[in-house]
């Protein structure tokens, strides 16, 4: 067995053994929408422990029956954990859903009426309290640019420039 093929198991066990806390944030400048659009991963597990530390309820988000207490809950919290501002303004974040793939959660919203985007403030703790190894990795494109940045708890905001 080479070392190539080997590799990939090796890493696949390590994270076996050393559990990952990292969510994935994307924002995206919709120019022609005049919007942006924010797509927030977490491992499914870890957002149902904070949203009942945090609201002392349980949640299943599996659970079809549960979808529209899910839908309030995970609003909620990610709008008081995560918010933006746009060009020196705070933004609306509209909820738009949530999805469920494999052990992660995809949740959706979107800010409406940014026609240009020059710079994006962000405040994020989203699953602080989980972990203090927690890292939430920020991707932003706008004007046909992508950058990226790593908070790492307790860093909980930064600042992009187009």
């Amino acid at each position: 067995m080479s070392w190539i093929s080997f590799h990939p198991l090796l890493t696949g066990l390590l994270a076996i053994m050393h559990p990952f806390f990292v969510s994935v944030i994307d924002i995206s400048h919709n120019e022609k929408a005049e919007t942006i659009e924010i797509s927030i991963r977490t491992f499914t597990n870890d957002l149902e422990k904070r949203i009942a530390a945090e609201n002392n309820i349980v949640l299943d988000l599996s659970r079809a029956n549960e979808k529209t207490k899910a839908d309030v809950a995970i609003s909620a919290y990610l709008n008081k954990k995560f918010a933006l501002t746009a060009n020196g303004k705070n933004c609306k974040m509209d909820y738009l859903g949530y999805e469920i793939q494999k052990e992660s959660t995809w949740t959706y919203f979107e800010v409406k009426n940014i026609k240009q985007l020059n710079q994006l403030k962000i405040q994020c703790e989203v699953l602080f309290g989980i972990n203090p190894q927690q890292i939430n990795i920020i991707h932003v494109k706008a004007k046909q640019e992508t950058k990226s940045f790593e908070l790492i708890y307790p860093k909980n905001s930064t600042q992009f420039d187009f």
